[in-house]
């Protein structure tokens, strides 16, 4: 520019001096002063834009100057580093916040406190919910601190209850202009999420949320976003607490340097920073959604998962990546994954959308269902784990009836004989997560089959042997009945009910015809979210239906499933239960405040599935769990349960109520068609069954029987209305004071 100028003058200068001689004639002596400066005025305009240009040429370097320190300044203050004296403190200490519902987070935060402590720097871990961001969340980006957060995804995609104020305003603040975009400037923060990943459309969404709002209020995000996976089976490391571990070892790495005051290299686009960030972002949340929907079952799943299931640790391997390497390593991890599962052997089965045996893939990517965090955590719980995927334990009415201390309402209802009952399960994974759920959801949860598969003899037999060398741990204890010892050793009932999902397992109908043939009788439960399976499965001694409630809205509540299509699958599940010709039960839970108010719509569904007979039990509380919001207020009385029975009786024309076992607070409504000639014929001839199922087996399916050809009397002690309540006259009944609750049981 003042080049330019220069030149304008020196031609407007050549112009002036080119006229000069015609006009001197025209000036008088006197004017000759003038007339020189006139005649000379090319030099005095060249020396004017020279120190013009010179001026301006100074200032414009000056300024130029300035605004590059500044730039230079606002980066080495981004990055968290910088040029610095010996005595400047880079990292003044380290603020970890958590939201956890169930604790998991929590114990990553003192884990991580404890970390950062080894490395000389302060630490505070700090519950959301006693922490005010309005006041203090802005002062972080002053002081000197990094702050991080731990947080879990729960029902819906919400936060957990103690993270609920804090991103709520959060969310506010990234969107109000009150606030401004500049809020959070200079506050150096990390996320990392925990979830779960069969709940696809909410997978860790409060981590992604809160640090996509930290970002928009110019947070300086030190690392990417961490995510934990609950599902063991989509988990990048195998379990939500390796793959913390992974993150860990990263964000300590990152934050030593931080605190050592280095830098990341900016290759000259130092300005582009932001931006980049924002792109790799989007890049990375697209990347991963395009993953869940192309490795997810067909199915689409609802709720979300709070950090409730716990998994084992993996080895880590994995080191600080800068975001300009991200798009490399996640291909190379890809390429990897892809190598490996051409190397797999063995088999996985998965399910179809209607949930039978789809196909058996060869070469897949197959894990355990019991990883050994979740191993330690059942055999902590008196579980025996079987193979891979199955277990078995001693029932609490199991050792009762060993002792002559009466048996469960299972004895009393259908003459089961409790101490020769063994409780299992092929399965441990579920399709539900009830808030009434006695294993406080530590097994693993899912829609399909995806894990290694052990064969049903494998199973058979080790549960047999577990279930018996724990009855013979009874050998000789005061109080066993020595003959009741001997009978528990030989298994005559198995009760498919342990926990989880008997019929997600693909071979439940070689596993069932197992049983027959060592002549064990079989009650399977099923939570009415499998119809197809339930159409295809093979005679069974009884089979049950969880109807935990009788409304869409309340069955989301109570039962929390899985599937997005839970309500049409749990009616579906009614309809192939009436389709059935053996024995078939509902199980009615009551919870009080919840669900006993439903009596017409539960009516309905009776009136939909026909079943023999309808179980309503007054809901058990198993201790307080973070994961429940259940109390003991939730717990009917056994007259509330009476009332409510009397009650839906009155409302169904063609049932009684039949037998009560006071004990459980459980009462028994029977079809009238098993009351013959005035008698309850609610009891099994158990005899009889197995002769009818092997004619059913041996005529490849063609002898088909019904429930009224196995019945038997139902003694006078079981009745409704009985002095004894349902507890069997031959054992004592045992009172224990200041009991510990003993929630085992079937």
């Amino acid at each position: 520019m003042p080049s330019l100028f220069v030149l304008i003058l020196l031609l407007t200068g050549h112009v002036a001096a080119s006229e000069a001689p015609a006009s001197q004639d025209a000036h008088r002596p006197s004017d000759n002063y003038l007339v020189s400066v006139w005649n000379n005025r090319l030099y005095l305009y060249s020396a004017a834009a020279l120190v013009f240009g010179v001026w301006f040429s100074l200032k414009m370097a000056l300024k130029k100057k300035s605004f590059l320190n500044d730039a230079g300044s606002w980066v080495r203050k981004a990055d968290g580093s910088g040029d610095r004296s010996d005595g400047d403190v880079q990292v003044s200490r380290v603020r970890i916040f958590y939201g956890s519902q169930t604790g998991t987070a929590t114990g990553f935060a003192k884990e991580l406190s404890e970390e950062v402590k080894t490395l000389g720097l302060a630490a505070e871990v700090i519950d959301m919910k006693d922490y005010d961001p309005d006041d203090r969340l802005a002062d972080e980006g002053v002081s000197k601190s990094v702050c991080v957060f731990l947080v879990a995804t729960y029902t819906d995609g919400r936060p957990t209850e103690n993270a609920e104020w804090f991103c709520k305003w959060l969310e506010e603040a990234s969107t109000d202009f009150r606030y401004g975009k500049n809020y959070l400037k200079g506050l150096r923060y990390a996320v990392f999420g925990l979830g779960n990943s069969v709940y696809v459309g909410h997978y860790n969404t409060v981590g992604k949320n809160v640090d996509k709002w930290l970002w928009m209020l110019s947070g300086v995000r030190i690392m990417t976003r961490g995510e934990g996976d609950c599902n063991v089976v989509k988990s990048r490391n195998g379990s939500v607490q390796a793959d913390f571990l992974a993150w860990k070892v990263q964000f300590l790495n990152r934050l030593q340097a931080l605190a050592n005051g280095e830098k990341k290299s900016c290759s000259g686009n130092c300005k582009n920073k932001r931006k980049e960030d924002e792109e790799q972002q989007q890049e990375e949340e697209q990347e991963e959604e395009a993953t869940l929907q192309s490795d997810s079952s067909e199915e689409d799943l609802i709720e979300s998962s709070s950090d409730e299931e716990e998994s084992g640790l993996a080895d880590e391997k994995q080191s600080v990546v800068d975001m300009e390497d991200l798009g490399r390593i996640m291909n190379s991890i890809k390429k990897a994954k892809r190598k490996e599962e051409g190397r797999g052997d063995g088999q996985m089965v998965k399910l179809s959308k209607l949930n039978g045996v789809k196909k058996v893939e060869d070469g897949g990517e197959r894990r355990e269902m019991i990883t050994p965090t979740l191993r330690e955590a059942l055999t902590k719980q008196g579980y025996k784990l079987i193979g891979s995927h199955s277990g078995v334990k001693l029932c609490r009415w199991t050792k009762s009836m060993l002792r002559g201390r009466g048996g469960c309402y299972k004895h009393t209802f259908y003459g089961i004989e409790s101490h020769r009952c063994m409780e299992t399960t092929p399965s441990l994974a579920c399709a539900n997560k009830c808030v009434f759920c006695w294993r406080h959801h530590t097994n693993p949860v899912g829609t399909e089959w995806r894990w290694k598969m052990d064969t049903a003899e494998k199973i058979l037999q080790e549960a047999l042997e577990k279930h018996q060398n724990m009855i013979r741990q009874f050998r000789g204890v005061p109080g066993v009945k020595p003959e009741r010892y001997e009978e528990g050793l030989a298994v005559q009932h198995c009760a498919l009910s342990l926990v989880g999902e008997p019929i997600m397992y693909p071979e439940i109908n070689t596993f069932i015809r197992l049983l027959h043939s060592q002549r064990i009788s079989s009650f399977l439960v099923t939570n009415a979210q499998f119809p197809q399976e339930i159409r295809t499965l093979v005679p069974v001694t009884q089979l049950y239906v969880s109807v935990d409630a009788s409304t869409k809205d309340s069955l989301k509540k109570i039962d929390r499933p899985l599937f997005k299509d839970f309500w049409p699958r749990f009616l579906d599940s009614l309809k192939a239960l009436g389709e059935k010709r053996q024995r078939t039960v509902y199980r009615l839970t009551l919870v009080k405040a919840w669900n006993v108010e439903e009596m017409q719509s539960y009516s309905e569904l009776i009136a939909l599935g026909q079943p023999d007979f309808i179980e309503v039990k007054g809901v058990t509380y198993c201790g307080e769990s973070s994961a429940s919001s259940l109390t003991m207020a939730n717990v009917p009385w056994h007259q509330e349960v009476v009332s409510f029975v009397r009650q839906l009786a009155a409302m169904l024309p063609q049932y009684e109520i039949a037998c009560e076992h006071e004990h459980s607070n459980c009462l028994l409504i029977a079809h009238t068609k098993f009351k013959v000639d005035g008698e309850w014929r609610t009891w099994i001839d158990y005899e009889r069954f197995q002769e009818l199922v092997r004619a059913h087996e041996e005529s490849g399916g063609q002898r088909s029987f019904s429930a009224s050809e196995y019945t038997a009397r139902t003694p006078s002690w079981a009745l409704f209305g009985a002095p004894q309540q349902g507890f069997d006259p031959v054992d004592t009944r045992f009172q224990r004071r200041n009991k510990t609750k003993d929630i085992s049981g079937c």
